[in-house]
């Protein structure tokens, strides 16, 4: 083959006049279109355009320039086969042996609040992806570069021999597979979204890797953490770390239970988690408050556990939370004294800051099984939301409402069988996870203790008995909040009025398993 070909035509444009320069320079003739060749010609390099290589303009406003045979003959013929060669030689195409090309902003442009669908149509690629899959597909003979990255392993493998490894450019086409993947995923669910389907035929989903972890759920599972891209930021996946030793696996998801606990409450609140179950919240006037609360609420299982706050910790607060050992610390921001005495003798804390001014974006939620996805709404459903009914002879009293109110915010994100005990700004037990519910009632109640008395009980599912509001009205317990719905709901109630609990039916279970 006489003469070398490069095929420059990119929308990042880091480090790529510095690498086209070092491809001239190796005898390489180099290939450019639009905004491209206009930097690498001012940069003082020879630059072919397309419409050279391919005798036709571009023509539909740049929609079509690529999608022709000079290109794509010299992408896809094979190098070693003498049919390719002679038809090449018969329609006067040369090879292409290079190819830099990353894609139009189509993410970048959806980011934009005030973005129109117009916009976003004209940002989807089209020639570029075909250039990148027709390389990455002919990866045999053609070295095709998609990430900036990766310039200085190629640069340095052709100054070495002339010319790339096969297994470098396996691993790059397989790079190219995935970025186009990626794309079109994007593209898909925009288009998904637009068009209003809710359950398409085919979902396409892409997460991009934030870490890789030291290891999983245990020592011997490897692990790594994806990010959404256009995902909620209001989420531990765009959380800022200030200090602390990289997070865990599990960290992340317990740090993850607790910023969807903490983000029910619009007055001062702490949460504490352990296993992904709150084990105290508190509220408060002050963040000091609510963490006191919370603390009070399980002084024991708190211990290597996680605080989310929604308000920035102050200084009274640190000095607090530093009397504990705890994994990870959450809050909208800290303040100077707060790090500083937190960070004292403590290298391995975490403290992580996020914006909770950030939109609360509505996303699917997603759960692996073997051999498939499971894919659901997330639970945002509130009080507020659901059909308030009250079957008992008494209604709550304000501040039974008060505590019903902050007992039903906690108990969706507890483990079923859930059940939650509490007053007005704290939690008093929480019974998690337990195969039958009265179980749940009998742990959070014990863990209550003579704080049952004249609190209130949250349940995640309705009564299947009323075993339940018999454990409840015993512990002192004079109000109750439940779906309702039980075939036995009659026998509940009954034993409600027995009693004297007011009881409130919502209608809305909260099951998380």
């Amino acid at each position: 083959m006489a003469r070398k070909r490069a095929l420059i035509s990119v929308s990042d444009k880091n480090g790529v006049g510095e690498f086209a320069k070092e491809l001239a320079s190796l005898g390489f003739e180099i290939i450019s279109t639009g905004g491209t060749k206009k930097m690498l010609q001012e940069l003082g390099l020879p630059v072919l355009s397309v419409s050279d290589v391919t005798g036709f303009p571009e023509i539909l406003e740049g929609r079509v320039k690529t999608l022709n045979p000079f290109i794509h003959g010299g992408l896809l013929a094979k190098h070693d086969d003498e049919s390719h060669q002679k038809q090449l030689q018969e329609h006067s195409i040369e090879p292409i042996q290079l190819v830099v090309v990353n894609l139009y902003p189509f993410q970048q442009t959806i980011e934009k609040p005030d973005v129109t669908v117009a916009d976003a149509i004209e940002n989807i690629d089209i020639g570029g992806p075909t250039m990148l899959r027709a390389s990455a597909k002919n990866h045999q003979y053609v070295t095709v570069v998609v990430d900036p990255t990766d310039y200085e392993t190629v640069l340095n493998e052709l100054k070495t021999s002339g010319e790339t490894t096969l297994e470098t450019r396996a691993k790059l086409a397989a790079k190219v597979f995935r970025h186009t993947a990626a794309y079109d995923a994007l593209i898909a669910e925009y288009m998904t979204n637009l068009a209003g389907e809710e359950t398409p035929e085919k979902l396409t989903v892409t997460y991009e890797l934030k870490q890789t972890l030291r290891y999983g759920e245990n020592p011997h599972q490897k692990g790594a953490f994806y990010k959404k891209p256009l995902g909620s930021e209001f989420s531990i996946a765009y959380a800022k770390q200030l200090h602390g030793k990289e997070l865990s696996y599990n960290n992340i998801n317990d740090a993850d239970a607790a910023l969807q606990i903490v983000k029910e409450f619009k007055e001062p609140a702490a949460v504490a988690v352990k296993h992904m179950n709150p084990c105290g919240v508190g509220t408060g006037k002050t963040v000091f408050e609510a963490f006191e609360k919370a603390f009070a609420a399980d002084p024991v299982s708190i211990f290597g556990g996680i605080i989310a706050f929604n308000r920035e910790v102050d200084a009274k607060t640190a000095t607090k939370l530093h009397e504990i050992f705890l994994e990870i610390i959450i809050a909208p921001s800290f303040s100077e004294e707060a790090v500083a005495i937190l960070t004292e003798k403590k290298k391995n804390l975490r403290l992580l800051t996020i914006s909770f001014e950030k939109e609360n974006k509505a996303e699917l939620k997603m759960t692996t099984v073997e051999g498939g996805l499971l894919v659901q709404e997330q639970d945002d459903y509130s009080l507020d939301d659901a059909n308030i009914t009250i079957p008992t002879k008494r209604q709550p009293t304000p501040e039974e409402w008060e505590a019903l109110k902050l007992g039903w915010k906690v108990v969706k994100h507890v483990k079923s069988n859930a059940i939650v005990v509490s007053n007005k700004d704290m939690t008093l037990g929480i019974g998690a996870g337990q195969m039958n519910r009265v179980g749940s009632a009998e742990i959070a109640l014990k863990q209550a203790g003579s704080k049952a008395e004249g609190a209130a009980l949250a349940s995640d599912a309705f009564f299947p008995m009323d075993d339940t509001v018999e454990a409840a009205a015993k512990s002192g317990i004079t109000a109750i909040i439940q779906p309702g719905g039980s075939v036995r709901d009659a026998d509940s109630i009954k034993k409600a009025d027995e009693y004297g609990i007011a009881m409130v039916f919502t209608g809305v279970r909260h099951f998380k398993h």
